[in-house]
């Protein structure tokens, strides 16, 4: 009887023993719960203090000093608008249905010429990068067209195409194949040795070698190319709309930009500055910047988004 009363004693407390366990087990994954809730809340504050704030706190100096400026006549106001004036000008394109045609026309240009340029420059730069005779010959003159300024060509282009979009096209692929094609140069460069190598042995040689080994491995750089062929896709586009000025090609925000200037209205002139710059840093925040994380994420090289 002893033995039966101890061994029914040992399988009551066991039992418990199970029970006390999952409830504490439950317990802590509420617990584990509240705290990823928390973790993410703060996690959420901390990006938007850390990404959004300075440059909102930016922006307002620029515009606290460009107030200041105007207030104290640092120049004349009809030479140094203020923000306020600024803002009623784009307000006035905006009710007049003009000004995302502008932004539009402008866009699809920049779009267009820089896809080209992706198209000419990814492969040039792939042939630079692994023919040495071709880099001895061609590589010196791709740095040279690069530090080269856009509006340099737009006389040249003229001349060769006349007012037209040709010549616009012309000027943007000028300015943006070299930046591409050095920057996928860069990138190739900086794939170690043993990667090809690797990818010989099991099979990935030629275009297959570029496709799945070369151009993955060399991503990061590629990127940073194709960032800063944008750039100057779009400062060249800038360029050539300034210059290149007719009835029948639309009217984009370089050709805002030099109507400001005809009519010597600065609110105009800063309008078309402003809708440059936004339509620059636009693409570059909703385009590269996330594409350029989620790279450099998955080589470990970004451990923060």
């Amino acid at each position: 009887m002893a033995s039966t009363e101890t061994t029914s004693s040992s399988d009551t407390r066991g039992t418990d023993g199970t029970k006390d366990a999952g409830d504490l087990a439950g317990l802590e994954a509420g617990l584990d719960a509240l705290e990823t809730q928390t973790a993410q809340r703060t996690a959420w504050g901390r990006k938007f203090l850390s990404k959004a704030l300075p440059p909102l706190v930016a922006i307002g100096l620029v515009l606290a000093l460009w107030q200041l400026a105007y207030h104290f006549k640092v120049k004349e106001h009809y030479l140094l608008p203020s923000p306020a004036d600024v803002g009623r000008t784009l307000q006035e394109k905006w009710l007049e249905g003009t000004l995302l045609d502008y932004v539009w026309t402008s866009l699809s240009r920049g779009a267009l010429g820089f896809l080209i340029s992706v198209a000419i420059g990814t492969p040039l730069g792939l042939i630079v990068a692994r023919v040495k005779v071709v880099r001895a010959a061609i590589g010196p003159i791709l740095s040279g067209l690069q530090s080269l300024p856009s509006v340099a060509w737009v006389p040249a282009a003229i001349i060769w195409f006349g007012l037209s979009d040709a010549t616009i096209y012309a000027v943007v692929l000028l300015g943006a194949v070299p930046s591409i094609a050095n920057g996928l140069v860069a990138g190739v460069d900086q794939v170690p040795p043993l990667y090809l190598r690797a990818g010989r042995v099991i099979g990935a040689t030629g275009l297959n070698g570029v496709r799945h080994v070369l151009l993955p491995a060399a991503l990061p750089g590629y990127i940073a190319g194709l960032k800063q062929g944008w750039a100057f896709s779009w400062r060249s586009l800038m360029a050539a709309e300034l210059i290149v000025n007719a009835a029948d090609l639309g009217v984009g925000l370089g050709q805002l930009l030099e109507q400001g200037r005809e009519l010597q209205d600065m609110s105009w002139v800063l309008s078309a500055i402003l809708l440059i710059l936004i339509v620059g840093i636009g693409i570059e925040l909703l385009l590269f910047a996330p594409i350029e994380r989620r790279v450099l994420r998955s080589r470990g090289l970004l451990t923060k988004s």
